[in-house]
């Protein structure tokens, strides 16, 4: 990827795109432009359209989450022009209760990235067709990509013979959590292992 070519993009969309930019950052050979979240739809539609752009390629829709932030979330989008031979990449912030205004009517493939961007983080998005969940299941509690979401989740699935058919549980810890060091028995560790008391001793 044209490193020059990048650049000259970046000048391009901020002479062009200067008030609905919050910013530009070109880094690592890539182009990262932060659209303001009103215009993100303006600013997807001009990069599809216009002929020195063509990004008419839709590669991912994904989230991030920064929790100590205020609007705690990104929303990234990943763009291609086979045109150009270029990738872009188009960010803007958001919280929790304030909805993206949709893709799907720039890059109708945005809708099932939308929606898993939605079922993992919680975030929403404003004019979807049809926001709902898509990879978790009917009645899951939470959004599982979020930082503060518990690692054993809230509630457990398990098939119950007696019952015959799937129920859910909350999450029960079957044993104390374990400290693991991850060294070696077969090197040798710097303590006794359980059951070696007198292996010590029988030299």
């Amino acid at each position: 990827m044209s490193t020059e070519a990048l650049k000259e993009l970046q000048s391009y969309l901020s002479e062009r795109l200067g008030d609905v930019i919050e910013d530009s950052v070109f880094a690592y050979n890539e182009l990262t432009i932060i659209s303001k979240l009103e215009a993100i739809v303006d600013v997807l539609s001009f990069l599809k359209d216009d002929s020195h752009c063509q990004f008419v390629g839709m590669i991912d829709i994904c989230g991030v989450d920064y929790p100590e932030r205020e609007k705690r979330f990104d929303v990234v989008y990943h763009l291609l022009s086979p045109r150009h031979n270029l990738r872009l990449r188009v960010k803007v912030h958001t919280d929790e209760d304030t909805a993206v205004p949709s893709a799907c009517s720039v890059y109708p493939g945005a809708e099932w990235y939308e929606r898993e961007a939605y079922d993992m983080y919680g975030i929403l998005f404003s004019g979807h067709p049809d926001l709902r969940r898509i990879l978790t299941d009917y009645g899951f509690e939470g959004h599982p990509l979020r930082k503060d979401f518990p690692t054993s989740g809230f509630v457990e699935c398990r098939y119950d013979n007696e019952v015959k058919r799937v129920i859910y549980e909350p999450v029960v810890l079957r044993q104390e959590m374990r400290n693991f060091d991850f060294m070696s028995p077969w090197e040798g560790t710097e303590y006794v292992l359980p059951g070696d008391e007198k292996a010590g001793g029988a030299k």
